[in-house]
């Protein structure tokens, strides 16, 4: 009887070693908590994507920056030179380019990829360039700049995005579902293709885990605002022009945990200027 119970005695006191051996460590489970999100978030510089910096920073992600220009070192934002692309999305090698370098800041996983960059060319008087008036050239810039490179980057980043189970925001425009005063044509249809882009990706990224959705601003109070757009706020249900950190706040929800299940959709952000 002696015999088999310290027989016993023995099963259970490996089995319980076995357990604690497969379990992780104190420290182990303190990395796991404190992993710091990664974002990568095109046209941060100014407006929507310079809320969208503060707003993720705030949240205590890392951001990294990507930009036709070089990081400006009087930027306050600590690590921003370390954490900033330079990269042309007009440009398809320097985007493919770009990519390979995100990658390298990577430790294998990105949480988030936010495609807010965009060019909307204007005539020499600054009013919206239309189909007659829009030349090939710069329609395929604008095409490159705005559908191609978001399209491109995600690609170029799935598996590590996959790899975290990630988000893919794509920022559209109004001017992607209606004739708009002052955005032009190329602008508007390639937002409107990225919009539909957004669906597609859904459909061909959900398999992977990743989310894949879409904001669609409407006047928001920036540098670049357009003369008249008073009156297209007078007009609005909410009688007043979108705040940047009201785009951004959208756009981290759709990066969070809040927003598990919903993969495909697009949310107007215009105080009613679509109803």
């Amino acid at each position: 009887m002696a015999q088999k119970l310290n027989v016993r005695r023995k099963y259970l006191k490996d089995q319980t070693t076995q357990k604690i051996s497969f379990s992780p460590s104190t420290r182990e489970l303190n990395t796991i908590e404190e992993e710091k999100k990664i974002v990568v978030l095109t046209g941060a510089s100014r407006g929507i994507g310079h809320a969208t910096v503060k707003e993720f920073s705030a949240a205590g992600w890392r951001v990294l920056t990507c930009s036709r220009q070089p990081f400006d070192k009087r930027c306050p934002w600590p690590g921003g030179q370390e954490n900033h692309i330079q990269v042309d999305l007009a440009d398809p090698q320097s985007t493919l380019a770009a990519a390979e370098k995100i990658k390298i800041k990577l430790n294998g996983k990105l949480h988030a990829l936010i495609n807010n960059a965009g060019v909307s060319p204007k005539a020499s008087n600054g009013s919206r360039m239309n189909t007659l008036e829009t030349d090939l050239d710069l329609w395929q810039t604008v095409f490159q700049s705005n559908f191609f490179a978001p399209m491109l980057l995600a690609k170029s980043l799935k598996n590590e995005l996959a790899a975290a189970r990630g988000a893919i925001v794509n920022v559209t425009s109004i001017a992607g579902s209606r004739v708009h005063p002052f955005a032009g044509a190329a602008y508007s249809t390639s937002k409107a293709a990225l919009a539909t882009l957004t669906r597609e990706m859904a459909y061909d990224f959900g398999p992977y885990g990743v989310r894949v959705n879409a904001i669609a601003p409407g006047e928001v109070e920036t540098d670049i605002l357009s003369e008249g757009t008073d009156q297209i706020v007078a007009g609005l249900p909410l009688r007043r022009i979108g705040q940047p950190s009201e785009v951004a706040s959208a756009i981290y929800f759709l990066c969070s945990l809040n927003s598990s299940y919903v993969t495909g959709a697009e949310i107007s952000i215009n105080g009613g200027q679509h109803v």
